[in-house]
C-alpha cells in the first residue's frame, strides 16, 4: 500500500512508518516540522492548521502523491501548553477538517489518533470502554479538540461514506520520545532530570493512575487496524489502545530510577489543570475487532525505553543540556485543579 502519515515527525508517526516500510509499504510523510530520528522516508514540511481551500491533489495547493490510504496523526498534543494557549485546540481541529476534505475528495479511507483523555477525569468508572467518552466530562480545550474530530470523522462517515478508524491512545512511551527541547513527555522527562541528577515533581501523586501504552505495542494495534481498513474486513469503528492495566505515575518514576541506577528526589504536587488522572483502558474491543492484544507491560517498557534512551543520548551528547523552564502567557496560568471525589 502506499501510505500518508500526517504527524510523521513525531514519535508515533516515525514509529509507525519505520514499520510500515519494514512490511513493504510506501509512506509519504507530512509534519510542519523535520524529522529528529531519520529521514528514511520522504517528508513534505507543511503546517495543516491554516483553514484552507478544498483542493484535490494536496492541502492548501500543494500536490501530494497518489495514495491508498491517510493516517492523521499531527496535533498539538501537550494537554498544559493548551490549557495556555486554547487558539492550539482550534487548530487541531482545522487540521482534521482538511485532511477529512482530501480524504473526502478523492474517497481515501481514514485512520485517525484520538486520546483517552475524550472520556474526562475519572472517578466514574474503572474500565473505560469506547461508548462512555461524553463531552459533558471535556477537561481541557486539548480533550475538546479530540472530541469535535471524532465528531467530524463520524459525521464526514454518516454524509460522505468515508471508512474510517479512530484509535484512542493512552501515554505512548518508547523510542523517538525524547525530543524534550521541543515537548516535555513526562517519562522521557524523567530520565532525562534523574539522569542528570536534578529532582523530578509529579503532578498528582500517588493518585494518579494511568495507562502507559509501549510504542510497539501501539504500533501493533495501527497496523493491525491499517490492514483491516484497507481489506474492508474492519470498518467505521473506534478503539482503545493500551495496555489494560493501572500504574501510578510515581510508580514510572520509580522504574526509570532503578534502570538508571539513581536514588531519584521525587516530590509531589497537586495535578495541573486539564489533567485526566485516572484511566484504566477496556481493551475488549480492540482485541476481538483487530485480533491484537498488547504484550508489553510498563515494568519491561521502561527498561527497553530506558536503554533506547541512553543509546541516544551516548551519540547526542548536546541534548544533555538543562531545559528551558515552562511558563505562563499573558493572564492565562497554569493552574491546579480540584481533586474530584467518587
Amino acid at each position: 500500500m502506499r501510505i500518508l502519515i500526517t504527524g510523521s515527525s513525531g514519535q508515533i508517526g516515525t514509529n509507525l512508518a519505520l514499520r510500515l516500510q519494514a512490511d513493504g509499504h510506501w509512506v509519504f510523510g507530512v509534519d510542519k516540522r523535520p524529522n529528529a530520528w531519520t529521514n528514511s522516508f520522504d517528508t513534505l514540511l507543511q503546517d495543516l492548521s491554516g483553514h484552507y481551500a478544498a483542493y484535490q491533489g494536496g492541502i492548501n495547493g500543494v500536490d501530494y502523491p497518489e495514495v491508498d490510504l491517510v493516517v492523521h496523526l499531527a496535533a498539538h498534543a501537550k494537554v498544559h501548553e493548551l490549557v495556555r494557549k486554547p487558539h492550539r485546540a482550534l487548530e487541531n481541529t482545522i487540521m482534521t477538517f482538511n485532511v477529512l476534505e482530501y480524504c473526502r475528495q478523492l474517497d481515501l479511507p481514514l485512520v485517525f489518533s484520538s486520546t483517552r483523555e475524550v472520556y474526562g477525569d475519572v472517578h466514574r468508572f474503572e474500565e473505560y470502554g469506547e461508548a462512555t467518552a461524553d463531552f459533558a466530562y471535556t477537561e481541557s480545550p486539548y480533550s475538546a479538540s479530540k472530541i469535535a474530530s471524532e465528531a467530524y470523522v463520524y459525521s464526514y462517515a454518516r454524509c460522505y461514506d468515508l471508512k474510517y478508524l479512530v484509535f484512542r491512545f493512552s501515554n505512548v512511551y518508547g523510542r523517538y520520545d525524547n525530543d524534550l527541547h521541543r515537548m516535555k513527555r513526562v517519562l522521557p522527562l524523567f530520565t532525562h532530570q534523574m539522569s542528570r541528577g536534578e529532582p523530578i515533581v509529579v503532578f498528582g501523586g500517588d493518585e494518579k493512575v494511568l495507562d502507559f501504552t509501549y510504542v510497539d505495542d501501539c504500533i501493533d494495534g495501527i497496523v493491525a487496524g491499517i490492514e483491516r481498513l484497507a481489506s474492508g474486513a474492519v470498518t467505521n469503528e473506534t478503539f482503545n489502545l493500551a495496555y489494560g492495566e493501572g500504574n501510578t505515575l510515581v510508580r514510572a518514576a520509580e522504574l526509570i530510577a532503578t534502570e538508571l541506577g539513581v536514588d531519584p528526589e521525587i516530590r509531589h504536587e497537586p495535578s495541573l489543570l486539564g489533567e485526566v488522572t485516572h484511566y484504566v483502558a477496556d481493551i475488549r474491543k480492540a482485541r476481538e475487532f483487530l485480533g491484537w492484544t498488547p504484550s508489553t507491560p510498563l515494568d519491561a517498557g521502561i527498561p527497553k525505553s530506558v536503554q533506547w534512551f541512553k543509546e541516544w543520548r551516548a551519540t547526542h551528547p548536546e541534548e544533555e543540556r538543562e531545559l528551558a523552564p515552562d511558563h505562563t502567557d499573558g493572564d492565562i496560568q497554569h493552574g491546579f485543579k480540584q481533586t474530584l471525589q467518587p
